[in-house]
């Protein structure tokens, strides 16, 4: 396995833990009642969020480098662009 393989399938972990924890932030926020935990959670959001941004550009430098049409590298970058999509949606649900 290639040194390029192996970061993005890390990668690809990480992404995967990273989306469980904001479906699991957001069902938190929504059976509290406490506003310090609020907070807490928006903020561990928003940092989530940063790290998959980060995480997407990765992929694409990533992904620049091989000229194969599949690839984990473009895997990872549809995974990504799917969280931050649903992340955008979701927000908003904050604060309904």
């Amino acid at each position: 396995m290639k040194e390029s393989q192996l970061l993005t399938n890390n990668l690809l972990i990480e992404i995967d833990m990273l989306s469980n924890r904001l479906r699991n932030i957001k069902q938190s926020f929504q059976n509290t009642h406490n506003e310090g935990l609020k907070e807490r959670l928006l903020s561990e959001s928003k940092n989530i969020y940063k790290r998959v941004i980060e995480i997407s550009k990765i992929a694409q430098l990533l992904n620049n480098k091989t000229n194969e049409k599949i690839t984990y590298s473009n895997l990872l970058i549809e995974i990504t662009k799917r969280i931050l999509n649903k992340n955008k949606f979701e927000t908003n649900l904050f604060f309904l």
